[in-house]
C-alpha cells in the first residue's frame, strides 16, 4: 500500500471521470431520501444524520472547511461520516508492521510463500495479455505490478474489510502520522464526492488503503487510470485498472524500463568494500557474480550493495528501481519481498543465500539502544523506534567504515555490545 515513509509512495495524467447518470437516478439523487447509482454501486442518502457529539465530533466538524474548500457538498461530508466512532482496532495495528518487526528471513518466507508464487504464476497466465500491454505503454515489467498485487492483496483476494472514512478519521483524530492521514482523509471524500466509489463500497486496509493494489486516495487521484475504456478508473474492481495504475505509479516514481530491479550477487573472497555504488558492468570488473552462478547484467545501470541481514547472509545489488518500489513502501523489508515475489511469479528461482536464522539478532529494545547511541555519537538515523530502516542502515554503515569494521550497514549484538564498552 502506498503509504509511505518508513514505509514504505511510487509509486500523471488521469482519465477523467464519467459522472453522467440517468435522468431519474438525478433526479432523485438530489432528495435526501434518494439514491445515487453509478454503473451497479447503489449507495442510499440516509435522513439528515444526527451529529457526532464529543471530541471526535468536534475534530470531524473542524475538517468541514478543508473538505468544502476541496469542492466536497456537505450532502457528501454528512453522509460520509454518518454514525462514524473511532476504530480502536486501527490504532492497535499502527504497532504492528510486519515489515518492521519481523525477521527479514521469515518476512521473505511468507511474502514468496509456495502458495502465493503458484497464485502468481497462475494470475501472470490468465493476464499475460493485459500485462504485456501494460509492460508496451508504461515500461514497467509485469514482475513488478505482479509483486505488488500479490504483496498487498494476494492478487486480489483480500482487499481489506475496513471502512476507510473510518479508519483515516481514526488516524488522524489521533494524529498519526503529522497531517498525513488528516490529508488523506479529505481526499477520500473528493473521492465519493467525484463518485468514483459508494460511500457503503469504500472499504480497504486498516490504514485507508484500497483497492486491488491498496492505493491511498491521494495515489487514486493522481496514478489511477483506465485501462480497460470503459470511462472509470476502478481499482477496486477492475484488474487492468489496478494493474494499469500501479505500472503508471512505478513510471512516475522513476522506473527504468533498461534496468533490473537489482540481481542478488555472490562476492569474491578478500572482497575490498571500497564502492557504494556504480553500474553493475563495474561491479562484474569488481568480482561480482549472480548468486547461483552467471554474470551480472550488462548494464550501465547503477547499483549499491545491500545486505539485508548483515555481511553473512544474502547480498544484493539494487538499482533505482528499487528505490521505486520503496515508493509504494519505504520498508526494504516490503520493497524486496515484491521484487523476490514478482519474479517468482514470472518462473525466476529461490534466493540463493542462505539467511543467518541461528545467529543472534537484535530485539526491538536493543536496536532502540543502538539507535540511541548512534544518534549520541553524531551518526543521526532519526527518532530511536526500534525498526531498522534506511537512515538506521546508513548510520550504522558510517559508524562501521570510521571504525574499520564491515561496512554491511546491518546492527548486531556484538555491534551493541562494542558500543556499550567504548562508552564506559
Amino acid at each position: 500500500m502506498p503509504l509511505s515513509t518508513q514505509l514504505p509512495t511510487p509509486m500523471n495524467a488521469f482519465t477523467p471521470l464519467r459522472t453522467l447518470l440517468r435522468a431519474a437516478t438525478l433526479v432523485a439523487g438530489f432528495t435526501l431520501a434518494g439514491c445515487a447509482t453509478l454503473d451497479g454501486y447503489t449507495a442510499t442518502t440516509p435522513p439528515s444524520p444526527a451529529p457526532l457529539r464529543g471530541e471526535f465530533g468536534a475534530f470531524v466538524e473542524g475538517l468541514w472547511p478543508e473538505a468544502r474548500a476541496k469542492g466536497v457538498s456537505r450532502a457528501t461530508f454528512d453522509r460520509a461520516f454518518a454514525g462514524i466512532q473511532p476504530d480502536p482496532s486501527v490504532v492497535a495495528l499502527t504497532r504492528k508492521q510486519s515489515e518492521f518487526v519481523q525477521p527479514i528471513w521469515a518476512y521473505l518466507n511468507s511474502a514468496a510463500a509456495p502458495e502465493r508464487v503458484a497464485k502468481g504464476k497462475a494470475a501472470a497466465q490468465k493476464y499475460a495479455d493485459v500485462l504485456a500491454r501494460i509492460e508496451r505503454q508504461y515500461g514497467v515489467p509485469r514482475s513488478a505490478v505482479l509483486g505488488i498485487w500479490g504483496m498487498e492483496t494476494n492478487f486480489g483476494s483480500f482487499t481489506g474489510g475496513k471502512d476507510v472514512i473510518r479508519s483515516l478519521a481514526t488516524l488522524a483524530h489521533e494524529g498519526y502520522r503529522g497531517d498525513f492521514f488528516r490529508n488523506e482523509l479529505v481526499v477520500a471524500l473528493q473521492i465519493l464526492e467525484e463518485r468514483h466509489i459508494a460511500r457503503d463500497r469504500m472499504t480497504g486496509s486498516w490504514a485507508g488503503a484500497m483497492g486491488q493494489t491498496q492505493f491511498m486516495p491521494s495515489s487514486f487521484m493522481k496514478y489511477a487510470v483506465d485501462f480497460d475504456g470503459d470511462g472509470r478508473r476502478d481499482i477496486w474492481n477492475s484488474v487492468p485498472d489496478a494493474l494499469a495504475s500501479t505500472a503508471n505509479y512505478l513510471k512516475q516514481h522513476g522506473w527504468q524500463p533498461a534496468a533490473p530491479w537489482g540481481v542478488e550477487v555472490e562476492m569474491p573472497h578478500n572482497f575490498r568494500f571500497v564502492h557504494r555504488r556504480q553500474s553493475l558492468a563495474q561491479w562484474a570488473q569488481s568480482g561480482l557474480k549472480r548468486a547461483g552462478g552467471g554474470a551480472l547484467p550488462a548494464s550501465s545501470a547503477e547499483a549499491y550493495l545491500f545486505f539485508p541481514a548483515g555481511v553473512r547472509g544474502p547480498a544484493f545489488l539494487l538499482t533505482d528501481n528499487f528505490i521505486a518500489i520503496k515508493a509504494y513502501n519505504s520498508s526494504d523489508a516490503y520493497a524486496l519481498g515484491v521484487a523476490h515475489l514478482g519474479d517468482r511469479s514470472v518462473g525466476g528461482p529461490a534466493l540463493a543465500g542462505r539467511w543467518p536464522v541461528t545467529e543472534p539478532h537484535l530485539t526491538k529494545q536493543q536496536t532502540e539502544e543502538v539507535q540511541r547511541r548512534l544518534n549520541a555519537m553524531g551518526f543521526d538515523n532519526g527518532d530511536p523506534d526500534g525498526r531498522i530502516g534506511t537512515k538506521t542502515r546508513e548510520a550504522v554503515r558510517r559508524y562501521q567504515e570510521k571504525y574499520n569494521l564491515i561496512p554491511d550497514g546491518y546492527p548486531t549484538p556484538a555491534l551493541l555490545e562494542r558500543m556499550r564498552l567504548a562508552s564506559n
